[in-house]
């Protein structure tokens, strides 16, 4: 992706309103690219109606990438697809996700039937990974003990401790989601992390890398709000 603005977007978690009301308010122009950093489902109240909403971005003319997140990687393994640890997917909320789709009593069997095909190809195309200049988006981040090309899928869609508490000796900025912090957190120049807690009643943040501007969108309110964070850029220069 070159050119226009790139916006990645943390964790969404069937939270429909509020995924609306961002996209309209980031205002998006035809050189515009966005990347959602994953978990689009369980929790949430509308966890089907995010996942249509993300397909008719691509209708839209808009420039996407869609990483996988860990609970989209159950969904997949409790529909008996290549998932993992489909057997928490109900217990990891689950439950809602399947309500979204008029399942009422849950079974994978059930579960099958209500998925539409396009969802079903939806989940199963999501990258692992995406880089941006001197920025890497992945889910949940990396094991810097690790090299990058040596990196699992277990470890992107589900690493917090090793990657949260340590710094990494990889020439990006990660920007993950999976670990839900009241703010952004932000730990230059090695990640900054955009799950803000929307679906436990906070917000869904979205940073635009090329100019460094935060948006955020408090859950159940309607007004987008945005900063200049362009002070980053100091610690950000630290990669190449």
């Amino acid at each position: 992706m070159s050119g226009g603005r790139t916006f990645v977007v943390g964790d969404i978690h069937g939270c429909l309103d509020e995924v609306n009301r961002m996209l309209d308010g980031l205002d998006l122009g035809s050189s515009d690219s966005l990347v959602f950093l994953g978990d689009y489902v369980d929790r949430g109240p509308d966890s089907r109606g995010v996942i249509d909403r993300l397909l008719r971005l691509r209708t839209e003319g808009i420039r996407c990438v869609f990483l996988k997140g860990n609970h989209e990687d159950m969904f997949l393994g409790y529909l008996g697809g290549r998932g993992h640890h489909g057997d928490v997917f109900i217990q990891n909320g689950g439950d809602a996700t399947l309500r979204s789709y008029g399942v009422s009593r849950p079974s994978p069997a059930r579960a099958r039937t209500a998925v539409p095909p396009d969802h079903l190809d939806f989940l199963q195309s999501l990258a692992l990974q995406y880089r941006h200049g001197r920025f890497l988006c992945t889910h949940a981040g990396v094991d810097p003990r690790r090299p990058l090309e040596s990196q699992s899928e277990e470890e992107l869609l589900w690493v917090r401790e090793a990657f949260l508490f340590h710094p990494h000796p990889f020439p990006y900025t990660i920007v993950f989601g999976h670990t839900p912090q009241r703010e952004v957190l932000v730990d230059l120049p090695y990640k900054i992390g955009l799950d803000t807690g929307l679906v436990y009643w906070n917000k869904l943040s979205c940073l635009e890398l090329n100019e460094c501007r935060l948006y955020q969108i408090r859950r159940g309110e309607r007004e987008v709000e945005s900063r200049d964070c362009s002070a980053w850029s100091a610690a950000l220069a630290g990669t190449p």
